[in-house]
């Protein structure tokens, strides 16, 4: 088992920054992957980013490419987010996954084994 808990999440307005982080917590020794997800409601689970646990190889969709970077520390079982130049579409809830079975970087989220509680960004003037 491994359990997740996030934190960061607020409001922010247009253009702003705001850092996520997720702390690990259990057989944090099996992670292979990490990422981050987002839902909106009404839409379907959004793939934002992922790091490779051992080698921080990093990944992300066009959508947050430039703005988002995703890091972790392995020391504190901590993986992070920190996401500049909001947009009011960025505003969802946002989750990170863990990936037990894969160190292979994969952005569908069924392909995750473990979830977060989640944590709320809004992008509002």
């Amino acid at each position: 088992q491994v359990q997740l808990v996030e934190s960061g999440g607020g409001l922010v307005q247009p253009g702003g920054s705001l850092r996520l982080s997720c702390a690990a917590s259990g057989r944090t020794l099996s992670i292979y992957t990490m990422g981050w997800f987002r839902q909106a409601p009404g839409k379907e689970r959004e793939f934002v980013a992922a790091i490779n646990w051992s080698t921080s190889t990093a990944y992300y969709p066009d959508s947050v490419k430039g703005r988002f970077s995703i890091s972790r520390d392995k020391a504190k079982n901590t993986l992070y987010l920190q996401m500049n130049s909001l947009k009011p579409e960025d505003t969802a809830i946002y989750y990170c996954g863990a990936d037990l079975r894969s160190s292979i970087i994969r952005p569908a989220p069924n392909e995750y084994d473990y979830w977060g509680q989640g944590t709320q960004v809004t992008v509002s003037s």
